[in-house]
């Protein structure tokens, strides 16, 4: 983003800790609420063999992390982490670059669109699998770049924005070179919201496996390398 790693840190922060309450709100709105059950779906189609402690890395509020049963939530923003106490999620302040756990603990660690706001997207991941199971796996949430829905979603962030002008979204190839670069393989992979872009509430679509192009959101599972 062409400043030091130190200040985008306490740019993130900032923003989230200034804006939480706008952020959770979101999520209440018609076309938040929509989006967030097809996501959640999307997400579950994934979950089906996890071994517990689950943990989310950016667990922002904590709506991911309650819908599907995640006990522990690390973020960096005070802000966030009150709302997500609320839904019962046991909260840890700190960044996914510099977890403070012991090694191979959790069954399942997730970033729900949470990769576009790290400083070091590979760290953060390399921490990820340092702490998780040898059978554990890795779930990410992305919204990535060369869908149209990344595109509407940068073009907010150009005209202001608070949320979208400090992400950075990824290509599937991209992201495909990290998860291999922090010593993953991805193993499955599920798509959806491929429905035209809108404001309005989306209507109700079954994810599909595989990784589509034109997709608004798509998750994968991971698993470590040998």
């Amino acid at each position: 983003m062409g400043i030091e790693v130190k200040d985008d840190t306490t740019r993130v922060k900032h923003v989230f800790d200034a804006f939480a309450e706008r952020y959770d709100r979101w999520y209440n709105k018609p076309f938040g609420r929509s989006a967030f059950q097809l996501e959640r779906l999307c997400i579950e189609l994934l979950c089906e063999d996890l071994r517990h402690p689950l943990l989310e890395i950016g667990v922002g509020t904590g709506r991911f992390a309650e819908a599907l049963g995640i006990a522990y939530g690390l973020d960096p923003s005070s802000g966030v982490l009150r709302f997500a106490k609320k839904r019962g999620v046991t909260t840890i302040k700190g960044v996914g670059e510099e977890l403070p756990f012991k090694d191979k603990i959790f069954g399942g660690v997730f970033l729900i669109v949470t990769l576009c706001f790290l400083d070091n997207p590979i760290k953060a991941l390399m921490e990820a699998r340092r702490v998780l199971l040898d059978e554990g796996s890795v779930i990410l949430g992305l919204i990535l770049k060369g869908s149209p829905w990344a595109s509407f979603y940068e073009e907010k962030g150009r005209k202001g924005n608070i949320f979208y002008k400090i992400a950075r979204f990824y290509s599937f190839e991209e992201v495909k070179r990290m998860m291999e670069e922090a010593g993953f393989k991805i193993v499955k992979v599920a798509s959806t919201i491929f429905q035209p872009l809108t404001e309005k509430p989306l209507h109700f679509e079954l994810p599909r496996e595989g990784y589509f192009r034109e997709a608004g959101f798509v998750a994968l599972k991971a698993k470590k390398l040998k």
